[in-house]
């Protein structure tokens, strides 16, 4: 019974600990110059590769660039954008057009929080341009990771992929490092499939900011409304 008890003790410290961890995750979009090692990248990586998968099929391939790589392929990707960024479209579509109600409400209050932490509104479409091409430096994080998957796939690997990423999440937020990831860097896919040599079957899925977040830029500390357990669940007795 006294082992049950500890046993059962254990559990609400494993939990609690755990419960921190997802509610204290936030998408960061600024970080120092602080390194991080390689070693701790491939931590979690490690713990990150048991997600849950359809019948165990893993969908997931992931790049990891740092140092000079990581500078390079962040400038090609800025170049690129500031070609043309009509000329660049994502391998899937990021949300139906138009995007509708309550969807579109939510869209646009978090758009204008992110602007105004940023200061930039939606007017300023110059300031827009430059806030993009943050994204496509990884926000200065030193390290960024680019997904790629089978694109003869299904939506159903699209479930198992965010398992992955929310994985990688929450196992950086544990050792203390921070996240970003970013739907956008499917749409520099051409660029990356020529740099990293993989094939036409592959396609972007996103990419991921990884670092130590500057917590004293505003867009780090701007408080988003999540929903209540009464506006999305339904209990069935």
């Amino acid at each position: 019974m006294h082992a049950n008890v500890k046993w059962d003790e254990s559990n609400l410290v494993r939990s609690a600990v755990v419960d921190q961890v997802m509610v204290e995750r936030r998408a960061k979009r600024g970080f120092l110059k602080t390194p991080v090692s390689l070693d701790t990248v491939k931590d979690i990586l490690n713990a990150a590769r048991f997600a849950p998968s359809s019948s165990n099929t893993q969908p997931w391939k992931c790049y990891v660039l740092t140092g000079d790589t990581r500078d390079r392929i962040t400038s090609k990707a800025v170049d690129i954008f500031r070609a043309g960024p009509e000329k660049l479209t994502p391998e899937y579509p990021f949300f139906p057009q138009p995007l509708h109600d309550p969807f579109s409400g939510r869209f646009n209050v978090f758009r204008g929080q992110l602007g105004d932490a940023v200061g930039v509104p939606r007017s300023d479409k110059y300031g827009r341009m430059k806030d993009v091409e943050r994204q496509f430096r990884f926000f200065e994080a030193p390290v960024g990771l680019i997904f790629t998957m089978d694109r003869k796939l299904e939506w159903a690997s699209f479930i198992c992929y965010g398992c992955f990423l929310q994985n990688i999440m929450l196992a950086a937020k544990a050792r203390g490092l921070d996240t970003c990831a970013q739907q956008i860097w499917s749409l520099q896919h051409q660029m990356l499939r020529e740099e990293f040599k993989f094939p036409q079957s592959d396609m972007v899925v996103a990419g991921l900011s990884l670092g130590w977040a500057d917590n004293n830029l505003a867009e780090n500390n701007m408080a988003n409304h999540k929903l209540s357990l009464e506006e999305f669940v339904t209990f069935s007795d």
